[in-house]
């Protein structure tokens, strides 16, 4: 009789596994039925924790997000630029840790207010500086954004750092589309260096903020 004492069932042991499990299978390959098994659990034992797929992905998500923040506190000295630059940074980094980390994080709902308190941090920095509330939102929504869709397009190339898809060789593009040579050359801009391009990236939405509200 095997007498050895399993962990107890609850929603962080059911979200921890789903995330160690996403980087081998995917976002489609992750099934409640591959997670109860990877748990040796019956899959109806999770409906007891999530009602459906999407309520682990908002814990899923949730979970990811504590990991970002965990250990790298807000530095109060921080202009509203370096702010965003590190939360944008940070959050790039936090989601390219997973297979399809963006496609998770992108429209799920946090399950707890770990959020709020960066949020409210960030909110008082933006509006410290000059700008009203609405102002201050749309500008930390807008790089959220940026950085949540440059990710999703990043991940259908490279799913995770140092593994490329197939059907990306920037080589055979060129050779196909030479008819169009700007277009060819393009593609070395699109599909490589992502660290550089996503970098500038952020350099040019910041400075649409400095620009559209007047910061410095």
């Amino acid at each position: 009789m095997n007498t050895e004492r399993r962990a107890p069932l609850d929603r962080k042991r059911v979200a921890d596994t789903a995330l160690g499990l996403l980087n081998e299978v995917g976002l489609e390959g992750l099934t409640l039925r591959a997670i109860a098994r990877e748990l040796d659990v019956k899959a109806p034992a999770l409906y007891w924790h999530f009602k459906d797929k999407q309520a682990l992905l908002d814990e899923m998500a949730t979970e990811m997000y504590r990991r970002m923040v965990a250990g790298a506190p807000l530095d109060p000295e921080d202009t509203w630029r370096e702010r965003l630059r590190k939360s944008n940074h940070g959050l790039r980094t936090a989601l390219r840790a997973y297979r399809d980390g963006a496609r998770v994080f992108s429209g799920s709902r946090f399950t707890g207010i770990e959020h709020a308190e960066q949020m409210e941090d960030n909110l008082r920095l933006f509006t410290a500086v000059g700008l009203t509330l609405a102002q201050a939102v749309r500008a930390t929504t807008t790089t959220y954004l940026y950085t949540l869709g440059f990710v999703i397009e990043e991940q259908g190339v490279e799913p995770l750092p140092d593994e490329r898809r197939e059907g990306f060789d920037i080589g055979e593009r060129t050779r196909t589309m030479s008819a169009f040579p700007l277009s060819a050359q393009a593609g070395a801009e699109i599909f490589t260096d992502y660290d550089r391009h996503f970098e500038e990236g952020l350099e040019v939405v910041l400075d649409g903020i400095s620009a559209r509200y007047g910061l410095r």
